[in-house]
């Protein structure tokens, strides 16, 4: 199984529920995108160019996603090229109003992300393990990926395993709950 197979499967034992794998699709890219608009403020200028801390977590992303998949890296490079002007101009904005959506964008997100896991009735995957965080919105690409019909079996082997891995932690919450 390759790391990009693994990191989708590890996250998606803890997304089975189809309720919580909808509020992904806006919980995450809200969180993702007030990260953007939070961290966009934040940088210098090098010869003209605004280094801002938000390009340098795009660039460390996408160089992540790339070395897991191609296809998929390049599709968020993409997105983020796309959304990264939109963060600039939300960060050029009064103190106030930045704060404001930036926060507010987050917050919103977080409460639609555990809305989801009330559905699940599992904690959120990062809980367990950081790389979560990563993984999250690579995870709803690839959802909206297998929506459209392409890469069927990297969804079923995808699954496949993660039902494993949800049944094992199933059965250990079982036996830590019944001693």
């Amino acid at each position: 199984m390759s790391k990009l197979e693994t990191l989708l499967s590890q996250y998606a034992a803890y997304h089975l529920d189809h309720k919580n794998v909808l509020t992904h699709f806006v919980g995450i890219p809200l969180i993702v995108f007030s990260i953007m608009c939070l961290t966009a403020r934040l940088g210098i200028t090098v010869e003209g160019f605004e280094i801002t801390i938000a390009l340098v977590l795009i660039i460390a992303s996408v160089v992540y996603y790339l070395r897991l998949d191609k296809v998929f890296g390049f599709i968020m490079l993409v997105i983020f090229a796309a959304v990264y002007p939109l963060s600039l101009m939300i960060a050029k904005m009064s103190l106030g109003a930045w704060l404001g959506w930036s926060v507010g964008l987050f917050f919103v997100g977080w409460v639609i992300q555990f809305i989801g896991h009330f559905y699940e009735k599992k904690k959120p995957a990062f809980m367990d393990d950081v790389i979560g965080l990563a993984i999250g919105p690579l995870f709803v690409l690839a959802e909206l990926v297998f929506l459209m019909g392409f890469r069927k079996e990297l969804e079923q082997r995808m699954l496949t395993q993660a039902r494993k891995q949800r049944a094992e932690m199933d059965a250990k919450s079982l036996q830590s709950a019944h001693p």
